[in-house]
């Protein structure tokens, strides 16, 4: 039953014992509680689904309508090609830019090649690479996340996918040129974070980004993984709830069926909001860039009562 029906049988409730002169209001007020809890769990575990929908946009589908002339680059020039992260050079609104992004596969077959996502070292390194080559011909760099994490095979932990990761978050924070981080799906821990160090960082309003998944939480802090939805609701990972806190810089809108129900729309609005804020960007100094994106990512996390 969902909380539109249960709010009318309230009031038919209230309107029953009204009618008859009974003082019930004390037992309606816990239930008004329990309904609008229930509510605001099924709201947000609807944004876990979107961002995992089957038909849900990935990467590839917004850098087609978003850029022009996308042209990828591959190799980390250590080890190999990682197709879990793609990366390359294109043009927004005629502005020379590096796109560097997490890349599912829709098909089973394209899944195993893209690993679903989710990148070994190697996957890291050819960003860090390409976003090197960024700083040194002065291209702003554009960055969309859409990950459950880093792979966690007994391979990349050999090739050091901790080291990869946490060499991306310390240059990333230092390279001299400006950063535009776009969540837009999963946003799942450190393999979010790898390619989630930016001077702006942007959600799509159903995208989540959290420290671990909600299964996972439920498992580890409350041992019971089919509450799953309460861990969702604890670990406030929606786009509002990050938003609030300041770790994002702004929520960009999708229909309210999700964005693969109108891609070429929200396609349109992460375009302007990359070149409404690229625009802004480019007129600062690498040196002020720097200093204020060191100042912000210090600020995240500080809390006071």
């Amino acid at each position: 039953m969902n909380a539109n029906v249960i709010e009318k049988k309230i009031e038919e409730l209230k309107k029953i014992a009204g009618e008859l002169s009974i003082d019930i209001d004390g037992e309606l007020e816990k239930i008004i509680v329990k309904v609008k809890d229930t509510s605001s769990t099924e709201a947000v575990w609807r944004r876990v689904e979107m961002a995992r929908h089957q038909m849900r946009p990935y990467a590839m589908d917004y850098i087609v309508r978003v850029f022009t002339n996308f042209i990828e680059l591959h190799g980390d020039r250590y080890y190999g090609d990682d197709p879990a992260i793609i990366g390359g050079l294109a043009f927004l609104a005629g502005r020379p830019v590096t796109v560097l992004a997490n890349q599912k596969g829709r098909t089973l077959k394209e899944n195993m090649f893209r690993n679903h996502g989710m990148a070994n070292p190697e996957g890291y390194r050819k960003a860090l690479r390409l976003a090197k080559e960024a700083e040194k011909f002065k291209r702003p760099i554009i960055t969309f996340i859409d990950t459950a994490g880093a792979y966690p095979g007994i391979g990349a932990e050999e090739r050091g996918i901790g080291e990869a990761i946490a060499r991306n978050l310390r240059d990333f924070s230092c390279i001299k040129t400006p950063v535009i981080c776009v969540i837009i799906g999963e946003g799942g821990s450190g393999g979010a974070l790898g390619l989630c160090v930016g001077d702006k960082i942007f959600m799509l309003e159903n995208a989540i980004y959290s420290v671990i998944s909600p299964e996972g939480c439920a498992s580890i802090l409350l041992h019971d993984s089919s509450r799953a939805k309460d861990a969702a609701v604890m670990l406030r990972i929606t786009s509002e709830d990050l938003y609030e806190f300041n770790l994002i810089n702004g929520v960009i809108p999708e229909p309210e069926t999700g964005a693969h129900t109108d891609v070429d729309a929200v396609a349109a609005h992460i375009k302007s909001t990359l070149t409404t804020e690229l625009d802004k960007l480019c007129k600062h100094t690498p040196d002020v860039l720097v200093r204020y994106r060191n100042q912000k990512i210090r600020m995240m996390g500080s809390w006071s009562e």
